[in-house]
């Protein structure tokens, strides 16, 4: 039997659907719910789960996608950095294809550019080990589940005395963001699913605050079909009582504290900051910087670039896809214009994008 069976049983699934619409059968009005993890997405879409939900519970993407949240001027920055002479660039797959106001690290690699994908941001440190002739420059996105494997990265480089590794950072923490959205009366959100691997990280008391001061329900759930209607399932009983609370059906993996080690080693070498989210702007104290103690190893800082002004894609709608206002088939470039072959923005390209999952199961 496959690992996954038992989260993806038939009758189970039918008992959570018959629940979830008894629960909303007398409710008022229609219960928005929003998941804000990529993963999430695509699990959503693959399992066809917003067609088996009654029409009284609307589920929409948020801001779940690393990739898709970064601004288009931080690309145009790695293009910059791309350009310089004996620069090597780093950098998971998804962001090399990700269209900058004129250029992609895809453009200039095939213009002769040094761009390396790596499946770990040691990769990238062992890199700049057996080249010191070479700069190396990791491109540090991504959120709470990514960033401290690159503070592990940042330290292990600063024991070995490396001087030709450097960090472009661009990461991002998720509940700010999250309450922002919470506020928006266009949105109306009534409750969460929040993201699970961010929450393994920094634990389920984290959005203490969006259930206390905002009074949004969360549940913190899993991937499976049946973790997600679980968790929709619990989302709905919160809001037909009136209740806003901290919930995790993913228990299994979840603690409220979260990852004490990962939490310490984040704090070591990174600290808060304003960073700016695509489609949503500039959000304070939404990002994560460098520590002096470790400015030595900030790209940004140490290698001087001239970078182009940004300028978004005319007619792309990934900033209103991303905060959940529209959805892809609302964009006019969605199948036509822009497609996985090629991508005009950002939510196309990555893996975990709200219209890369739409245009693949959707």
């Amino acid at each position: 039997m496959s690992l996954f069976a038992p989260f993806r049983d038939p009758a189970l699934a039918r008992g959570q659907l018959a629940a979830i619409r008894r629960t909303v059968a007398d409710h008022a009005g229609t219960m928005t719910l929003m998941e804000v993890c990529g993963t999430h997405t695509m699990a959503i879409c693959q399992h066809g789960i917003r067609a088996l939900l009654p029409d009284r519970i609307r589920l929409i993407s948020g801001p779940g996608c690393p990739v898709c949240v970064t601004p288009v001027g931080y690309v145009d920055h790695a293009v910059a950095l791309a350009r310089r002479p004996a620069t090597v660039i780093a950098t998971f797959g998804d962001m090399v294809r990700v269209p900058g106001s004129s250029s992609s690290l895809l453009r200039e690699q095939a213009a002769g550019a040094m761009i390396r994908i790596v499946y770990s941001p040691l990769d990238a440190v062992t890199l700049a080990e057996k080249h010191p002739d070479r700069t190396v420059v990791f491109l540090g996105v991504g959120f709470e589940t990514t960033a401290p494997t690159v503070a592990g990265a940042i330290v292990t480089a600063k024991r070995q005395g490396l001087t030709n590794f450097f960090v472009l950072c661009a990461h991002k923490t998720i509940p700010i963001p999250m309450a922002v959205l919470a506020d928006d009366p266009e949105l109306q959100v009534d409750g969460y699913l929040c993201p699970a691997h961010v929450s393994v990280i920094i634990g389920a008391d984290a959005y203490q605050p969006l259930a206390g001061q905002h009074h949004v329900p969360c549940v913190i759930t899993g991937f499976e079909p049946l973790d997600v209607l679980q968790g929709v399932l619990m989302l709905a009983r919160q809001i037909k009582a009136g209740a806003a609370r901290v919930e995790t059906q993913y228990r299994r993996v979840v603690r409220p504290e979260g990852n004490l080690k990962a939490r310490a080693l984040l704090a070591e070498v990174f600290e808060p900051c304003d960073a700016g989210w695509r489609g949503i702007g500039t959000i304070p104290g939404s990002g994560l910087q460098l520590r002096p103690a470790y400015a030595a190893f900030d790209a940004a800082v140490q290698l001087p670039v001239t970078v182009e002004p940004p300028r978004e894609h005319a007619g792309c709608r990934c900033g209103e896809i991303l905060k959940g206002k529209l959805r892809p088939s609302d964009c006019p470039l969605f199948r036509t214009v822009c497609t996985p072959e090629e991508p005009v923005g950002a939510c196309m390209v990555s893996s975990e994008g709200t219209c890369a999952a739409e245009y693949k199961y959707g």
